[in-house]
């Protein structure tokens, strides 16, 4: 009964069955490699947001940023911040909103200067159609300020932006218009002294998180086996067809008694 299954027909089933749960297995995969992916971000998250700060030299260079293991470790850092080059970074959202984030060159003595994301602030438009927001001044003099330490962002692909502003934090890019030498990456600025009475809101710290990957992956495990149990089911019916086709196609034989 199963010997239609060598047909084409079936035969090009069977096919498609096998390269659909194929495909899904392989998606899953990825997704469980992207989990474990998430795990190693939550390992260097836990192990450098608790980290003592060090000076910036120690994570930094000039023309280097972080090394993968130590993205996020916290730097404390003394010097003077160089408003007059302070930059807007544009689109950047926070909390479900998009405006921009101040980054400002902190100028040291002994050192390169660093570049500190100071934090956000939302777009504030106003009746010329403007929406750059009203930048609330940085603490006058030395100030000492601890930041997270981030990589510098792949170069912008779009238009150039207005001046004062950049699309991108590309650190080199940035250090081209300096006239001092500049740390390879960023810092996220977390705390300064003094205090300014009014600041950016600061860019919070990530959060752990598995996401959904977990969840992602059972689901396409779970296609993987509905295209091949499908295809059993689908088989099974047809020879279940086959066979009660063949049933009623028998010939009815007819006994005849004969009397006397």
């Amino acid at each position: 009964m199963y010997r239609f299954l060598l047909s084409r027909r079936w035969l090009g089933l069977l096919v498609a069955a096998v390269l659909v749960a194929a495909a899904c297995v392989a998606l899953g995969r990825w997704q469980l490699d992207r989990l474990g992916e998430r795990h190693d971000r939550n390992d260097l998250l836990s192990r450098n947001l608790g980290r003592a700060p060090v000076p910036p030299a120690e994570l930094l260079a000039v023309g280097r940023g972080p090394r993968e293991g130590d993205v996020w470790s916290r730097v404390r850092v003394t010097g003077r911040y160089d408003v007059e080059r302070q930059l807007l970074v544009r689109l950047r959202p926070l909390d479900g909103a998009v405006g921009y984030d101040v980054l400002t060159p902190l100028v040291t003595e002994a050192g390169p200067a660093l570049l500190v994301n100071r934090g956000w602030l939302p777009r504030d438009a106003d009746a010329t159609g403007s929406d750059l927001p009203a930048v609330p001044d940085t603490p006058t003099g030395t100030v000492t300020v601890t930041a997270r330490v981030r990589p510098s962002e792949p170069a912008s692909t779009t238009g150039t932006p207005p001046t004062g502003q950049v699309t991108r934090i590309d650190v080199s890019e940035i250090a081209r218009t300096l006239p001092y030498a500049l740390y390879g990456g960023y810092g996220e600025l977390t705390a300064e002294q003094p205090a300014p009475a009014e600041a950016p809101q600061p860019r919070p710290a990530p959060e752990p998180s598995e996401g959904a990957h977990l969840a992602y992956a059972f689901q396409w495990f779970l296609f993987a086996l509905l295209a091949l149990g499908g295809f059993v089911l689908l088989s099974r019916r047809e020879a279940e067809d086959r066979r009660a086709a063949a049933e009623t196609s028998e010939p009815v034989r007819v006994t005849v008694l004969r009397q006397g």
